[in-house]
């Protein structure tokens, strides 16, 4: 197990805990402007990953034809749908803070690349990062819904821990090439997500991870023909 799985974990009950002690004390506005700070940091994260890339033309490629593909499958519609459906299981607050904060700790960009990375090259500052985001979110969150926050960070556990090992057995994409177009890609979807949160425009970012699986394809394509 990567220490960042740990670490992000440990982040949310910190948070968590941090947000039921401080509870109402916090203004509509103050959590505006919280969010605010992680959508400025998501989008900064994005933008230096997506400068990572070694080719803008793959990143591009990738990005178009997987959107195609989320579009096709409507992966942000299919998310919206299940969050919603295990939200009005029951109104207590518990549950609507836990399915909200599985909701933005998981069903991410920066959940998928940071933990294939960390598999790959035992690289997680990615998720180190993302451990401070969350823990600024939870935060916010536990001071609206309570217990339901923290206890996402069991869930964040087992998913991310999970991603890490799986990631582990693709150790063709340790190339620097697979590696450094992979990471732009992640860093355009992640830029998506960092204007969402920011209330720029309500971009899918969920509609662009098909990208990610078709960066290899693309990389291995310009290879061949000498791209």
């Amino acid at each position: 197990m990567h220490p960042s799985v740990i670490v992000n974990s440990v982040a949310i009950i910190v948070g968590s805990s941090i947000g039921l002690l401080i509870g109402k004390t916090l203004t509509d506005r103050i959590r505006n402007m919280i969010f605010q700070a992680v959508g400025l940091t998501t989008l900064g994260v994005g933008t230096q990953m997506l400068l990572e890339t070694d080719s803008f033309v793959v990143v591009l490629l990738s990005l178009v034809v997987g959107a195609a593909f989320g579009e096709w499958w409507n992966i942000e519609h299919r998310v919206s749908l299940l969050t919603k459906l295990v939200g009005q299981s029951e109104s207590a607050n518990f549950t609507k803070g836990f399915v909200a904060a599985v909701t933005l700790f998981l069903v991410g960009p920066i959940t998928v690349v940071g933990s294939i990375r960390a598999g790959l090259t035992n690289d997680g500052s990615l998720i180190y990062v993302k451990s401070v985001l969350d823990m600024i979110s939870s935060v916010v969150l536990s001071s609206l819904y309570g217990l339901g926050v923290m206890l996402s960070a069991a869930a964040v556990f087992i998913v991310q821990g999970s991603l890490v090992l799986f990631a582990s057995n693709l150790q063709f994409l340790t190339d620097s090439t697979y590696l450094d177009d992979f990471t732009g890609v992640g860093g355009a979807i992640v830029v998506a997500l960092g204007i969402r949160l920011l209330n720029i425009k309500e971009l899918k970012a969920a509609n662009f991870l098909p990208a990610l699986i078709l960066v290899p394809f693309f990389d291995l394509v310009f290879s061949l023909f000498g791209g």
